[in-house]
């Protein structure tokens, strides 16, 4: 986070405060507050929904619970209005936060189902108020309460409040958004299986977001009861909040903290540039021709747009195995594992592990022990649970049953992210890049979440080292969708490697590599496992294995079939029968010439 850009906007905050004293006419004062109340609701918004992908359409349940929090205990219970705001703002937080406790437990409550939950909350609420002694249907009218003589006018109060929140939104936003927690939430946004096994928390996260979320949008509540004076559960609760707002955010650009304050600016000033007479359905329909064509031509919003068009576009060419050579060369390149412990002892031990889905037992009873220092190949035809384990081991999938110790610690019942700060790092078969995030900021992350647990500013200086060790540091700049199938393999691995993990587990990172490009990786999984890190991988092409495995593990149908020195098991019946097929003149693989005999 750059303190520059905060103390510009609180400069900026304190130029627009001098307003009130221009002696502009009220109606004015009126617009200026309308345009700072719509960005502290868009930006409240966007916190949660445009950061970590969670899209809201509750935020009037929020946005209501502040306004009806201002308006009950200003007009029945005698409180100044300035000491119901913190109130209105924890009673908005305390709503959201008990619904996310609740449903960020359930993985399958996202994107559309999320969205419809929230909404109707809205209603559920908005029914509540109703038939209680909260509103009981006439409303609540605070024309009597008195209005804090902060500025020369009323409206010029209103909008000195209004301003104040503003600014706070946006200096929330702009500190979450280069925060651990802004990097976390994007990375939900785009990948979050696949965020929590890297070591995002996250559950917490999305708590949080929404917490910050709900109180914004209850100060805007806050301050809206007073400036309307009539507060009604119609117009309170109605579906234009959720809506102006997640259009406001959609125009300005959700993956950046200004985006929807200027998408809440833009907005905002169409439909009041049109208010006289019968312009105001010209405002409407003009506001809704710009929603088109940004949607059609600016996708991303307008914020990301213009800062798209100065960060010039990477080539994706080039093999990024090509590159491994001189990557090599480069000093302190090798990994920073913790080598604690003596080699050859038990690392990992997956003791009688089974994983089923809706009835199919993708393993079964699986028993395997990795020891510290070694490259362990993990072996089988397709389907026979090579994967699987692989996800059990690093909380993708909890185990159906079984035991799995790390270093002696039983670690199978452990959130995702807790199993990744303990020391376990892995690849993923297809590539699953953060795709809103740059390489250089994929690989950052991890550094910041995995065992490293590394500050913003030094990840960003380890992932350039990890990027020049997997031969990417040209592609720093680059998205992950500019990288060809090569590159967001050696992307993967460098992610996982940041990590500084004591185990990594590499899935298939070799497939799709020509046979020039496996040399050059073969070469740099040794150097990962002679600078400490022991190393799993599963892998199909077999002058690979033979040429990295200490010891390689088979399995078949979900069970163990075979474990043992490569050369020996690959000799055995079953293991060809199974893993090579069957067939008269089949000859065994090369033996390693690690485990070859002297002379």
């Amino acid at each position: 986070m750059n303190p520059r850009v905060v103390l510009v906007l609180l400069a900026g905050a304190g130029v627009l405060a001098l307003e009130p004293l221009l002696g502009l006419p009220a109606f004015y004062e009126s617009i200026l507050y309308l345009v700072l109340h719509w960005i502290i609701l868009a930006t409240s918004w966007n916190i949660l929904s445009g950061y970590s992908g969670y899209f809201s359409f509750g935020h009037g349940a929020y946005f209501g619970t502040g306004v009806y929090t201002s308006a009950v205990l200003t007009a029945k219970f005698d409180w100044p209005f300035l000491a119901t705001l913190p109130v209105a703002a924890g009673l908005a937080a305390l709503l959201g936060v008990a619904l996310g406790a609740v449903v960020f437990r359930v993985r399958s409550v996202r994107g559309e189902l999320f969205a419809l939950l929230t909404l109707a909350v809205t209603f559920v609420l908005a029914t509540v108020v109703l038939n209680t002694p909260i509103d009981g249907g006439p409303g609540i009218y605070l024309s009597g309460v008195p209005i804090p003589k902060i500025a020369p006018t009323q409206p010029g109060t209103f909008y000195l409040l209004a301003l104040a929140g503003a600014t706070a939104a946006l200096v929330i936003a702009y500190a979450v958004q280069y925060s651990r927690l802004g990097v976390g939430l994007f990375a939900i946004h785009d990948d979050e299986d696949a965020a929590e096994v890297m070591g995002v928390p996250t559950f917490r996260y999305k708590l949080i977001a929404l917490a910050i979320s709900c109180a914004l949008a209850g100060l805007a509540g806050g301050i809206h009861a007073l400036f309307i004076s009539y507060v009604t559960t119609a117009e309170v609760f109605s579906i234009s909040v959720p809506l102006t707002v997640v259009l406001m955010s959609v125009l300005g650009g959700t993956r950046h903290w200004a985006g929807p304050a200027v998408g809440a600016t833009v907005i905002t000033g169409l439909l009041y540039a049109f208010t006289k007479g019968d312009l105001a359905l010209a405002g409407k329909a003009t506001t809704g021709a710009v929603l088109i064509a940004s949607i059609l031509f600016m996708p991303d919003g307008i914020v990301p747009r213009l800062l798209r068009q100065r960060r010039p576009r990477v080539a994706a060419t080039g093999s990024p195995a090509a590159a491994v050579p001189h990557a090599a060369a480069v000093p302190g390149a090798a990994p920073h594992a913790t080598t604690a412990g003596t080699p050859g002892d038990v690392l990992l031990h997956a003791r009688n592990v089974a994983r089923s889905f809706y009835g199919v037992q993708a393993l079964s009873g699986v028993d395997v022990q990795v020891r510290r220092g070694e490259i362990l190949g993990l072996l089988g035809p397709n389907g026979s649970g090579k994967s699987t384990l692989i996800n059990v081991i690093s909380g993708h999938y909890p185990a159906t049953a079984g035991a799995v110790q790390f270093e002696g610690r039983e670690i199978a019942q452990l959130p995702a992210h807790r199993i990744a700060r303990s020391g376990i790092a892995r690849t993923y078969q297809i590539p699953r890049p953060f795709v809103h995030l740059s390489v250089r900021d994929n690989v950052a992350a991890a550094a910041m979440f995995g065992s490293a647990a590394l500050p913003a500013a030094q990840a960003r200086r380890e992932a350039g080292h990890w990027l020049a060790f997997a031969g990417l540091a040209a592609k720093a700049d680059a998205l992950p969708d500019e990288l060809n199938l090569h590159q967001r393999k050696f992307l993967e691995l460098a992610r996982a490697l940041a990590a500084r993990p004591r185990l990594v587990l590499l899935d298939e990172v070799l497939c799709g590599l020509n046979p020039a490009e496996i040399d050059e990786a073969v070469a740099l999984v040794r150097r990962i496992r002679d600078a400490g890190t022991t190393v799993v991988f599963v892998e199909h092409v077999m002058r690979a294995v033979m040429a990295l495995a200490d010891r390689i593990v088979v399995l078949n149908h979900g069970l163990l079939l075979a474990e043992g020195a490569p050369a020996e098991v690959m000799r055995r019946p079953e293991v060809m029968s199974a893993y090579l097929g069957t067939g008269a003149g089949l000859t065994p693989p090369l033996e390693n010439p690690a485990h070859a005999a002297p002379g």
